[in-house]
């Protein structure tokens, strides 16, 4: 069994920002989940270095280009590298093989006469690197996308791919698969985006525009429109047009930001049509991040979040965990370093980080060095073993991206009642007394086995932290295909050394 996840090649013309650590991280939950199941994964994410963004990025900061996209691309592997983003490959669109197939590709659907050349007069957003239609700009006349960029108006020649051949197919195609797009809203965004017949899409940019690209094999004074070049990453990660690529591509999930799903749902799948190849099995999309009170972040503003400044902070899981806490796939979500801040002290530091530290330092202290072993079960144990076998379950099998947060809040939820179960049964009290000191090593022991559960499932989510809490309940190691199983610590066992998980941020 094989899944192939993919996250969009991010542009270089800027730092990584927070979007680009989102994206990147859920496919990282995503690929562990599905591995945790016992399938085999291929997770891509890397840098699209093409472009005139990118161009005139590296003129403004004068670097020669090469040195440019070096140094940014190291910038980029090196914030997935410190979020524990554990990608299979890394995309540079620079790389040889890349450029060699996607022309390939170009040529090919060029001797179907799909591809045309004409004189083209219209407006272009430099942000998206794409010519608009007037009903796709606001009434001051600018992209919604980039409302402080000014659009240009330009006449050229360029190369052009005939769209509306292959619209009523599209929309065939996403009638007969209505998990092709997920979630419902964006399907019918896309299909309201197919409602109407299609522009021919410009593939090319003349040399004395931009010279940072693919050159088209059929004409070098012109290189390959940057979203044709970027999307085709998709395959030539997997060795296509190598015949064992198919085994991957036909399990493949491109995760996207709403904001590029016409690219992703419309450009993409009619580009393999025309190409002759089979479209990818699902499109997932989610919604955007804003700053507090809703307010789109902005430098100028000052709202802006920063990853690399969360994890010095507060470190890798406290980011990991708010963003997959949070995020929703059909609508944007607040983020703030406040918000982050109290959201890993209240959850991860209260609820989770302090039981353990209270039930693993107690049964150190109280038995020698040991977890305890158990006496009879309770009603009370048995209530608190099963919500916490019900509550991680969903870690048990397939997510789905739109799934991710309502996995992780029925984590935290049980650890309140957790939390609720050991206040109640007060193993300090317990212990005092001989006739009640059985009493009080199975609540420890249900206690710890029961974090030892909820931190295997967490692995998927937040895997150092849960780590080290496994190494700390000297856990063996958790089973695959994963699935909540009771009573997999030892009675007697020695415990590891208890350290704050979570320590308090101010």
């Amino acid at each position: 069994m094989k899944s192939y996840i993919t996250t969009p090649i991010y542009y270089v013309n800027g730092s990584p920002h927070i979007g680009h650590a989102f994206t990147s991280v859920m496919a990282d939950i995503l690929k562990r989940n599905r591995q945790a199941l016992g399938y085999e994964l291929m997770l891509s994410t890397g840098v699209d270095e093409h472009g005139q963004k990118n161009q005139e990025a590296a003129s403004d900061l004068g670097m020669p280009v090469e040195e440019f996209l070096d140094m940014r691309c190291k910038e980029f592997r090196d914030v997935f590298d410190k979020l524990d983003v554990r990608y299979d490959y890394f995309v540079r669109t620079s790389r040889e093989g890349h450029k060699v197939a996607v022309g390939g590709m170009e040529q090919s659907i060029f001797d179907k006469d799909l591809i045309i050349k004409k004189n083209y007069t219209g407006t272009y957003c430099k942000g998206c690197e794409e010519f608009k239609k007037e009903s796709d700009l606001t009434e001051e006349g600018q992209c919604p996308l980039h409302p402080t960029m000014k659009v240009e108006h330009t006449e050229e020649t360029n190369y052009f791919l005939k769209m509306e051949p292959f619209r009523e197919r599209l929309l065939k195609h996403i009638a007969d698969n209505p998990d092709f797009v997920q979630p419902e809203a964006f399907r019918n965004e896309l299909k309201q985006m197919l409602s109407d017949p299609l522009e021919d899409l410009c593939i090319s940019r003349p040399k004395s525009r931009v010279t940072l690209g693919v050159d088209l094999p059929f004409d070098t004074e012109f290189v390959t429109y940057v979203w044709f070049d970027a999307l085709a990453n998709y395959l030539t990660n997997i060795d296509w047009p190598d015949a064992k690529y198919e085994t991957w591509w036909a399990e493949c999930e491109h995760l996207i930001g709403k904001d590029i799903l016409k690219p992703h749902g419309v450009y993409w799948p009619i580009m393999l049509m025309a190409a002759g190849l089979p479209l990818p099995k699902k499109l997932s999309v989610h919604s955007h991040w804003v700053g507090a009170g809703g307010v789109k972040m902005s430098k100028s503003i000052g709202n802006v979040v920063d990853p690399i400044e969360v994890i010095e902070k507060l470190g890798i899981d406290a980011l990991r965990w708010y963003l997959a806490r949070h995020m929703r796939a059909d609508s944007d979500s607040q983020i703030s370093v406040e918000l982050i801040t109290q959201t890993y002290n209240s959850e991860l530091g209260n609820k989770i980080g302090n039981l353990l530290s209270r039930a693993a330092k107690f049964s150190k202290a109280r038995f020698d060095g040991t977890l305890p072993v158990p006496g009879p079960l309770s009603a009370q144990d048995e209530a608190i073993r099963k919500a916490v076998v019900d509550a991680t379950s969903g870690l048990g099998e397939w997510v789905d991206l739109a799934d991710i947060p309502a996995r992780v809040q029925s984590i935290i939820t049980v650890a309140d009642e957790m939390n609720n179960y050991f206040a109640e049964q007060a193993p300090w009290e317990l212990i005092k007394n001989d006739d009640t000191r059985e009493r009080c090593q199975t609540v420890i022991y249900v206690t710890l086995d029961s974090l030892r559960i909820v931190m295997e499932a967490l692995l998927q989510v937040i895997p150092a932290s849960a780590g080290r809490a496994l190494n700390m309940l000297n856990a063996p190691e958790a089973p695959q295909p994963w699935k909540p199983e009771l009573d997999k610590l030892q009675g007697g066992g020695e415990l590891g050394e208890i350290e704050t998980l979570f320590p308090r941020v101010q």
